[in-house]
Formats: structure tokens, C-alpha cells, sequence
């Protein structure tokens, strides 16, 4: 896996419309982890992609009727069986933090690059997700340095309003993985 103008190489792209430009001058400094579920607590199938797209019917469940209308994206999604979606070049604004704050600036998507785990808060990540996540973790740190220190879950950049990637996230597992530096190669 590689990096080129801003996408993955080997990883499915799905481009989605949500997404402009970042400030002038600004680069990613920030990984922003997040969970998502479409329907909430359900697993694969195409919501995901469409609520991405802004394609999402929201006739085909309840709850999809009260989120059709968003404009948000993600930069990445990872599957629960390690898969990578990519929407939006990481070198543009992808709309998935909203209001936010880290470290005492404000409007995160403007300097973050953001993950989303297919998962919920309360149940466990799966083995690929990780391996992947941190493969996807030192891509980006080699391109944007600043990121290898500046990591954080979307509850923590938006307290008030989320709770994702939840306490079933397991950060010290994470952290750990990149420390060890070993590297899962995604094709």
C-alpha cells in the first residue's frame, strides 16, 4: 500500500461529493477514530457507502430516515474484515468531525484526516481492523509526521456530542502495534 495524490493504491475508492478544499496552506496534522453502523449495531451491505455518496434511500430503514439528508464523509473506512474504503483524498477536507475542538483549535476537519471503523462503541474491533488501521496509521505519519502524535477518537475532539470509537476500542493495543512496526501488507 502506498500513497499517491492523496489516495491509497490497492484499496476500493468510492469518491464521495462531500468534501472541499482545506484552508490555505493547511496540511493534516490529526488522525480523527471513529466507529459507524448502518443500520446501528448492524454489519456490511452498501448503507455505509451511501450515506457517503449522499445516495442513502431513507426508505430502506427507519432509522436511515432521520440521516439521508447529511452531507458528511469520511476519508477511510475500514471493514470489519480489514477492508479499506477510501472517499476522500487525505490531502482535502473530508465533513466527518463537525463541530469540534483539539487542543484548543477549533473546526478539526480542517487540519484532520478521519477513520471510521465499521463498529460500535460497546463491541470489540476485529483483529484485521487494527492490523489495518496501523498500516494505514504509518502510511500517514511517513507523509504527514505530524500525525504520530496527535491521534484521538472522535469523543475526544467532539465530547459533548459523540462517544465513538467507544470503550471498546482498545488503544493500548493499537498504540502498541505501531510501536512494534509490524506491518500487515494490504494488496
Amino acid at each position: 500500500m502506498q500513497l499517491q495524490a492523496g489516495w491509497l493504491t490497492g484499496v476500493r475508492r468510492v469518491p464521495s461529493p462531500h468534501f472541499n478544499e482545506r484552508p490555505l496552506l493547511e496540511t493534516p496534522t490529526l488522525l480523527v477514530i471513529h466507529n459507524i453502523s448502518l443500520p446501528p449495531g448492524e454489519f456490511g451491505g452498501p448503507w455505509i457507502d451511501d450515506l457517503f455518496m449522499g445516495t442513502l434511500d431513507p426508505s430502506a430503514h427507519p432509522y436511515f430516515a432521520g440521516i439521508a439528508h447529511l452531507r458528511v464523509s469520511a476519508h477511510c473506512l475500514i471493514r470489519r474484515d480489514g477492508e479499506i474504503v477510501q472517499y476522500v483524498p487525505f490531502h482535502l477536507r473530508a465533513w466527518h468531525a463537525g463541530v469540534s475542538r483539539y487542543q484548543e483549535r477549533e473546526a478539526c476537519n480542517d487540519f484532520s484526516i478521519g477513520i471510521e471503523l465499521e463498529g460500535t462503541d460497546c463491541l470489540a474491533y476485529t483483529d484485521e481492523q487494527y492490523q489495518a488501521l496501523q498500516n494505514v496509521t504509518r502510511l500517514l505519519a511517513e507523509h504527514y509526521p505530524q500525525i504520530a502524535e496527535n491521534i484521538t477518537g472522535h469523543s475526544d475532539i467532539a465530547p459533548e456530542r459523540k462517544t465513538d470509537p467507544g470503550p471498546a476500542f482498545d488503544w493500548v493495543r493499537y498504540r502498541a502495534g505501531l510501536r512494534s512496526g509490524n506491518v500487515t501488507k494490504q494488496e
